[in-house]
């Protein structure tokens, strides 16, 4: 060894390196034995009483791998996961048609309707990767990593050429990662508490289309924590206010006392793509020339 490198060199080797060197004896080699490595022992880690060590894992492994990765801010895009690209939902109206069971035709036909999201999440994501690489500190589209208006996100990022994160949850219907999520920022979550910090922790906006119970806890989780102080105020962005409005009377929430007026400001309601990216260059400066958005911002 170089002598310059003695001064550096590790005192005890890693845990990696014991892992890889230890050889168990044969008579404690078995299944039964206590003789492994604490952390090389998955039966151990699944203990009951290692959830607070399991915890603690799933929190920081996203953060120091996306952190060496230079990822400091991201775009939160949620929705459901049944909407359907325009077409194959196109082709389930068809077939739909082809059986003439009515029910069914009104079904695929609402599908056909609601697949316009899929269109806007796919371009809206595109959009951010393909203007946020001038950025100084470009943003990432994060999405839950699953199918519907999850995949069109990733997939918008991907097709012109970005990359996008996953952050997906283990379901009892198994929910498998969709095929357009950065291979190095696809992650896999046992706690959904977990999963939604990481959703918002370096989320400079929250993009939310139409969805089901799990977009709603998403949504309202994160404009409780806006409401209530806990988080710092960021853009949410509702895409199709029919939807939105059908879904929740705001005004009823005011009239009846259960928000405060002002408490509707947390969020405002966009359609397309382009009007989303707007309201974000405006609120944060993305569109306008370098020396108003750098260094010197404070001076103009």
């Amino acid at each position: 060894m170089d002598k310059k490198q003695d001064l550096t060199a590790r005192n005890f080797p890693s845990a990696e390196e014991d892992a890889e060197a230890v050889v168990s004896p044969s008579l404690y080699a078995g299944p039964e034995s206590a003789y492994r490595l604490a952390f090389t022992d998955t039966e151990f880690l699944l203990r009951e009483e290692l959830r607070p060590v399991r915890m603690q894992l799933e929190l920081l492994k996203p953060e120091m791998v996306q952190a060496e990765h230079g990822i400091r801010s991201t775009i939160v895009i949620f929705g459901s996961a049944r909407i359907l690209p325009p077409e194959v939902a196109m082709l389930r109206l068809e077939a739909a048609r082809a059986e003439g069971d009515a029910a069914a035709v009104r079904r695929a036909e609402m599908g056909v309707s609601m697949s316009r999201y899929y269109d806007e999440a796919q371009r809206f994501a595109g959009i951010v990767t393909r203007k946020s690489r001038e950025l100084e500190s470009p943003v990432y589209v994060v999405t839950g990593g699953g199918p519907g208006i999850m995949e069109a996100g990733n997939r918008g990022a991907h097709e012109v050429g970005g990359k996008s994160i996953g952050l997906n949850i283990v379901l009892p219907h198994e929910q498998a990662p969709n095929p357009y999520i950065t291979p190095e920022l696809c992650f896999q979550f046992h706690y959904f508490a977990l999963r939604k910090m990481h959703f918002v922790m370096r989320s400079i906006a929250l993009v939310c289309f139409p969805g089901g119970f799990g977009t709603l806890d998403e949504l309202f989780e994160t404009m409780t924590l806006t409401q209530t102080g806990k988080s710092r105020k960021r853009p949410i962005l509702l895409f199709g206010r029919e939807f939105w409005t059908r879904l929740i009377d705001f005004d009823w929430l005011i009239e009846t006392g259960m928000i405060s007026p002002g408490d509707v400001s947390l969020f405002r309601f966009v359609e397309t793509a382009e009007e989303a990216w707007a309201v974000l260059a405006e609120e944060y400066g993305f569109d306008l020339p370098e020396t108003t958005t750098g260094e010197f911002a404070d001076d103009t």
